[in-house]
Formats: C-alpha cells, structure tokens, sequence
C-alpha cells in the first residue's frame, strides 16, 4: 500500500505524518534530521510527500527528498483552504502534518522541480535586490516628509547613496548568476523587446516551468488567468486570483514596456480599451498574451521573432 508524506516545517523542527497508517513523528529541521528522515522513509513505500512553503526553511530538506521521491510544495493558503475545508480548526504541528498528509493522498498536483544551486543562488540574489529596492523606496518617501531637517535629511541622503550603489553591485552579481543558471534562456529573454534584466533574472529564478507547461497551465501559475464566477442563471465577473505575486509584479511592469516596444501588443491593448474595458483588465490581458509569447517561445527552442507578438 502506498504511504503519503505530510511535513510541517519549522525553523528548528519537522513534524512528520504518514498516511494512511496514521503514524506521526519528529526530526530536527537540519541536515543530520534530513537523513533520519530519508533512512525512515526508505523503509517504505512512499508515493508522494507534501509541505508547506515557509519562507525558506523547507528547501534544505526539499532538496534531500527530492533525490529519492516526488515532493509537492504548496503555498499555505492552499494548505490552509484544504483544512478548513475537512473541518478541521485546531491548528499545531502534528495535527498540520497529518492534514498536509491527507492532501498529498489527494491532490493531483504535479512534483515541484528540484531546485539547482545556481538557481538557487540567482533566487538569494534577486530577493535581495528586491529588499534593498525597497528599503531605497521608502528612505525616498521619508526624505520628503523631513525637509527642514538639515541633519536627518543628510543622514537619509547618506544611507541612499550606500543604497544606490549595493543595487549597482547586486545588477552585476545577477547578470552573472543568469547565465550561471541558464544562459541560453537569458539571451531568449533578454532579446524580447519590454524584458529588462531584472524581469528575465526573476523569470529564470522563479518561475522554472516557463516553456515546460501549456499557456493555460502557466497563466494560472503566475495568476493571470481569469476564473468564472457564475451560479445558476447568474453570471459574475471572472477575476484573476492566487498564482505567485512576484512574478505578476515584474511582469506588470514588463508589459507596458512591451506594449509600447511592440505593435501587435499595443493594438490589442488598444482594441480592449475601445471595447470598453478598463485599463487594468486591458492589461492584465496583454500580460496573459505576453506570458503565452514567452511560454512558446521557450518550449520550442526559438529566439524572439516579431512575428511570435
């Protein structure tokens, strides 16, 4: 009989649960615990194992797993959905376990790809960079807000001159970690009029299954595809919902420079807005399209051509 895997992550602990046989137990979230838990498992016959993403603590052992088994990675508000949706309202390690258990039996959701470690390092690299973008974005915000401060306005000044230049050196680290990771997907995406170096490096680091999946598949991933909303006779709006934040982020962005960089992008944005809709649904639509051109184009092995828009 086939066992099911459910592992809560934490910092410091991983608490187990097999199913169906109901079994629960604890190892220390560390290398040494890792290979407890592979020997454990070894001894049976694992179909699938199933966790949670928690901000970077599961990839240590995802990556031990995934040598042996496949490993489905799911975002906690899935998690979280599915244990409302079995009744179940307690929440703690063991009882999170056997839940997450309970949906690995279940789900049909296929194994998520192993990680490689320059993937992983662009992965460090881009978050980074993100971070400091941020912190720069909000010393900006308070630089005017404290104007007839001459000494705080000289401190702020200071700390974003420092900014400036970390952003600078982090471009250089991530031009080399993208062709580290995948040159050859680099220099597809970065010769795609409205890709820059920071959308291609997130694309390359976060989002592997581009070109490896269908354009329905991977505008839901990103979470760009619309779902239905209709009950009986009613007919609601279809709105785009979950898929991974970062990445619709930095594709928004990408697509207006693409509708301005290429024509058949820019008529059908036009189009939709002629037809009434908002500029925010135009938008979203053109991401969709944009998402599917890059989608192709990677699954077939092609450089940009004017003709893919």
């Amino acid at each position: 009989m086939s066992v099911f895997v459910g592992i809560d992550v934490a910092k410091t602990t991983l608490a187990v649960a097999l199913r169906p046989n109901g079994e629960i137990f604890e190892v220390a979230n560390s290398p040494a615990g890792h290979r407890t838990l592979v020997q454990r498992l070894r001894k049976l016959p694992v179909e699938r194992v199933l966790l949670e993403a928690t901000g970077g603590y599961e990839r240590a052992v995802m990556a031990a797993l995934q040598a042996e088994w496949p490993v489905v990675r799911v975002p906690p508000h899935r998690a979280r959905s599915f244990a409302t949706a079995m009744g179940r309202s307690a929440k703690t390690d063991p009882i999170d376990a056997a839940m997450l258990a309970h949906l690995a039996q279940v789900t049909d959701a296929p194994p998520t790809q192993p990680e490689t470690p320059q993937q992983l390092r662009l992965q460090a690299l881009v978050q980074r960079r993100s971070q400091v973008v941020q912190q720069r974005d909000d010393e900006r915000r308070r630089l005017q807000q404290v104007q007839d401060q001459p000494l705080v306005v000289a401190s702020l000044k200071r700390v974003l001159r420092a900014q400036q230049v970390e952003v600078a050196l982090l471009d250089k680290a991530i031009a080399v970690a993208m062709v580290e990771a995948d040159g050859q997907r680099t220099d597809r995406l970065l010769a795609v009029p409205g890709i820059g170096p920071v959308t291609a490096a997130t694309l390359i680091a976060f989002l592997p299954e581009l070109g490896q999946i269908e354009r329905r598949q991977i505008a839901a991933l990103v979470g760009v595809a619309p779902y239905n909303a209709d009950s009986g006779g009613k007919k609601g709006l279809r709105r785009i919902r979950g898929g991974r934040a970062g990445i619709r982020r930095v594709l928004y962005m990408a697509t207006w420079s693409a509708i301005r960089a290429q024509p058949a992008l820019q008529r059908r944005y036009q189009d939709l807005r002629a037809r009434g809709k908002c500029a925010k649904v135009a938008l979203v639509a053109c991401m969709r399209s944009f998402l599917g051109q890059l989608n192709a184009m990677l699954r077939d092995g092609k450089s940009w051509q004017p003709a893919l828009a």
